[in-house]
């Protein structure tokens, strides 16, 4: 019955079924947080644990069946790495190495040209949160002089239970789309610190309310503006037929649309999180909470600035933290930050999957960065420029870094979302071939001209 209801919602709103169930899986959060805040909220940390291990695993079988087994067979072998091999440099090797081999099969058996909703997607998430937790360990035995403070925020002082590891696990805010949080953020949650009222429900509902309703308006726009921009558009001939300047556009607008699907997941499911109190991020100077502390998205930051990293610093904030901290900070021992910059963006791209477009994507990604850096080196160290970019030309010189930083945007996302080579290759053959109809036209126009110019 349920199955059948699915269907006819699917067919209705003309997506895949797979993506209406991780939408209302991605809801269902919302009852499961006042659920807890309001008859376990004062319970024992194991009824808890329970709560939010039984909660995920229901949405992870409801989303992906009999293939739950993947997510708590990584778990238990977790739990195994943390128990027999204690905090050591072989526990967090064997976890890192387990843990990304085992993601990188799924990858291999289950991969295909298009983008699916299968037990990888949630299991990506997890592969991070697993692998923090091993590194948070290793630094919670040693000594605190030797810990960065982010590092000192996370480190585990004690070896939590199965049963905890299960809860951080599965906790339906963080399970199927992120964000990344830590296990010590996940204790505070339970033993009731994640709260403006110390020992109380916070008051959470206002801003989870806030963030829910931000990411309905971008699921709406992308459910409204993403037919007219699918990405199986830049594989047809009409396409390619069309002007350089409307496949430019094009591109710019695809990028900006694309983007909202997952800009809207992460803003209802940080929602969730608020709700809960995991949110909680402390209070502001002026004594105000805070709850941006699951944030994914800072959504003025991402829809104003005409910059790539700014667009990078607002994206999918805490998987970038994660790899920040976990991954690029501690390859500070090679001694040059280009080097850490690009093995860290390489991890990345192996994370997110095994097809040739993450690659690229990532590649142009370093590119990119680097040339926008260095251009604002420039600006900055010319008074005339600097004069120029701060003067009544800034509007102007505004929207025109929009739309080259939306453009340079859309570029290296056309092999992220194509995924294989014999598609990305051909989009960009389109831009190439495109120029060069340009020119071939410019080129005839002027040897019409010249003999009349010659008389």
């Amino acid at each position: 019955m349920a199955a059948l209801l699915l269907e006819k919602v699917s067919d209705y709103l003309g997506s895949p079924e797979p993506a209406v169930r991780l939408i209302l899986s991605i809801l269902i959060g919302y009852p499961f947080a006042l659920v807890y805040r309001r008859f376990l909220f004062h319970q024992s940390a194991s009824v808890i644990h329970l709560f939010h291990t039984l909660s995920g695993l229901s949405l992870a079988i409801f989303n992906f069946g009999s293939q739950v087994y993947h997510s708590a067979l990584c778990i238990i072998v977790q739990f195994l790495f943390l128990r027999l091999m204690g905090r050591t440099v072989t526990g967090v090797l064997s976890s890192f190495i387990f843990q990304m081999a085992y993601l990188l099969t799924g990858y291999y058996y289950t991969a295909t040209d298009e983008y699916d909703i299968k037990w990888t997607m949630p299991h990506c998430v997890l592969t991070l949160k697993l692998i923090g937790l091993s590194l948070d360990y290793y630094d919670g035995g040693k000594d605190p002089s030797q810990l960065s403070a982010e590092q000192k925020q996370g480190a585990l002082p004690s070896t939590p239970s199965l049963l905890e590891v299960c809860g951080f696990s599965y906790f339906y805010g963080g399970f199927l789309v992120g964000p990344q949080f830590t296990l010590r953020n996940y204790q505070s949650l339970v033993s009731r610190e994640m709260t403006d009222c110390p020992g109380q429900v916070p008051n959470s509902a206002i801003p989870a309310l806030k963030r829910f309703s931000l990411g309905l308006v971008f699921l709406a726009i992308f459910a409204v503006c993403g037919p007219y921009y699918p990405d199986s558009y830049y594989l047809t001939d009409e396409f390619e037929a069309q002007p350089f300047w409307y496949r430019c556009v094009f591109i710019l607008l695809w990028a900006k649309v694309n983007l909202y699907k997952y800009v809207s997941c992460w803003l209802i499911t940080e929602g969730v999180c608020i709700l809960t109190g995991l949110g909680y991020n402390g209070r502001s100077e002026t004594g105000e909470p805070q709850w941006d502390a699951c944030a994914n998205m800072r959504v003025w930051m991402f829809e104003t600035t005409p910059l790539f990293t700014g667009t990078i610093n607002s994206f999918n904030i805490n998987t970038n933290a994660w790899v920040a901290r976990h991954i690029f900070k501690r390859l500070k021992f090679l001694g040059n930050k280009m080097v850490s910059q690009m093995a860290t963006l390489l991890f990345l791209a192996i994370w997110h999957g095994l097809h040739s477009g993450y690659i690229l994507c990532f590649s142009m990604e370093f590119i990119i960065v680097n040339v926008e850096r260095q251009a604002q080196g420039l600006v900055k160290d010319s008074p005339t420029l600097t004069a120029i970019t701060n003067g009544p030309f800034y509007p102007l010189i505004y929207v025109v870094q929009q739309f080259i930083h939306w453009l340079f945007m859309g570029y290296p996302l056309v092999p992220f979302c194509l995924f294989t080579y014999d598609k990305w290759l051909k989009v960009y053959s389109h831009w190439c071939h495109g120029k060069q109809r340009a020119t071939k036209r410019r080129t005839r126009k002027m040897g019409f001209l010249s003999p009349s110019l010659l008389k």
